[in-house]
């Protein structure tokens, strides 16, 4: 059951809300290095530094849901678990694909990563919206209507990059490359896409205590 006749853990809460802006500012830091590589190549430690703070905040989750009890819990142990590893995968992703660009040494971005990335920016914030609405009984329908919306963009994107890979005729050590980074990118969509699923299954259970 999602919700019981409990009082909402306030401290849960706040750390989902706090995952969500770590989410958006890896994302959007991911973007901005994307647009302006190498220039900006530093913007990779900052992706860093936001990985290693969303592993602090899953710590924390699993601590306050372990301190609470399943018993006393506002929400689902299960769902709690799901819901922070798939956030936690979103910053993980983003920060393996800012890794990518020095790890296979990068001299300049391409367009299809960067459309990529500001399609992983507006997941990111529908992500940040639906979990403030943990707050007010889910009512986040229309956020995870777009979020599943720009995986499908996304996903798109994906498949015509990597056409416009092959079609270049490129060095295929290139287009191995990118093909790396390209399907980073998309990974790190489709674990916003995994929230949103995690919610909508949050939503279902709520509809039907």
């Amino acid at each position: 059951m999602l919700l019981r006749r409990t009082r909402p853990d306030p401290e849960l809460l706040s750390l989902f809300e706090e995952s969500g802006r770590n989410v958006q500012r890896s994302t959007m830091l991911l973007r901005d290095l994307l647009s302006d590589y190498p220039e900006r190549s530093t913007l990779a430690r900052d992706i860093l530094l936001c990985e290693q703070e969303g592993d602090r905040i899953v710590h924390d989750i699993h601590h306050r849901l372990a301190k609470r009890g399943s018993r006393r819990a506002h929400l689902d142990s299960v769902d709690v678990h799901a819901l922070a590893g798939a956030l936690d995968d979103i910053v993980d992703f983003a920060e393996e694909a800012a890794d990518q660009l020095a790890l296979y040494g990068v001299e300049a971005p391409m367009e299809q990563a960067e459309a990529m990335a500001a399609v992983l920016v507006k997941c990111a914030d529908q992500v940040a919206h639906s979990l403030r609405g943990l707050r007010n009984g889910l009512d986040v329908g229309a956020q995870l209507v777009e979020i599943h919306r720009l995986e499908n963009e996304g996903d798109k994107l994906q498949r015509a990059a990597l056409a416009d890979l092959f079609v270049a005729g490129i060095d295929p050590m290139i287009v191995i490359r990118w093909k790396d980074i390209f399907d980073t990118i998309e990974s790190a969509i489709d674990a916003c896409e995994t929230v949103a699923n995690v919610l909508e299954g949050m939503t279902l259970k709520r509809a039907m205590a």
